[in-house]
């Protein structure tokens, strides 16, 4: 199987008490997605579909959930064309809720991004932004509630681990995973997204 119009480009977006394995699990099943099966096709990128980047407001380490310093492969200003937007969650989606920086960002990549999705509390910046309007969605369980009084609109799927409708949401943290498979598999079939996750030894819900 060959990629034949080159890898979509994954923008994920970090920033400060971003929650590690909200940007890390789907960083990890889209950065190691092949068309060819097995492990030695992980050795190179010849069969790699998506090219994945991290997006933050300023250039310099991001400091995650724990500790964890992250350094973003672009800011805003230099980020390339995204096809698909992952915006992550942790406790620093709430003092980003009404950013007009990181909102017009996400606005205006979602605008021209071909898919876009959300893990936990990442929910709450798109809905912010105003792209969950009448649309189904879900997040982290500790937010449904404010997720869902955030815009009355959102109908919001309080026991779903992966929502899709146009824009993807999924739950808590690990449920990004989840949903990343979701879309390998919308774009590249069944047997690429159960191929991955036998790499990663990673058991799908």
């Amino acid at each position: 199987m060959t990629n034949d119009e080159g890898p979509l480009s994954v923008a994920i977006l970090i920033f400060d008490d971003v929650e590690v394995l909200d940007f890390a699990g789907p960083y990890e099943v889209f950065s190691r997605t092949r068309l060819e099966p097995g492990v030695e096709s992980r050795q190179s990128e010849a069969s790699a579909p998506f090219r994945v980047f991290t997006v933050a407001a300023r250039p310099g380490p991001i400091a995650a959930v724990g500790g964890l310093r992250v350094i973003p492969d672009y800011d805003y200003d230099s980020a390339p064309p995204i096809d698909i937007l992952v915006v992550p969650g942790g406790f620093g989606t709430r003092q980003l809720i009404d950013d007009t920086q990181v909102l017009d960002w996400i606005r205006l990549a979602a605008a021209s991004a071909r898919q876009v999705t959300s893990v936990c509390t990442g929910a709450l910046l798109l809905a912010s932004a105003g792209l969950l309007a009448e649309r189904r969605a879900t997040t982290h369980w500790g937010a449904l509630d404010l997720l869902a009084s955030m815009d009355a609109s959102i109908r919001v799927e309080r026991d779903a681990r992966v929502v899709e409708d146009g824009i993807i949401t999924s739950a808590g943290v690990s449920a990004g995973i989840d949903m990343a498979f979701v879309v390998v598999e919308r774009l590249h079939g069944a047997a690429v997204a159960e191929d991955t996750a036998r790499y990663m030894d990673y058991r799908r819900s």
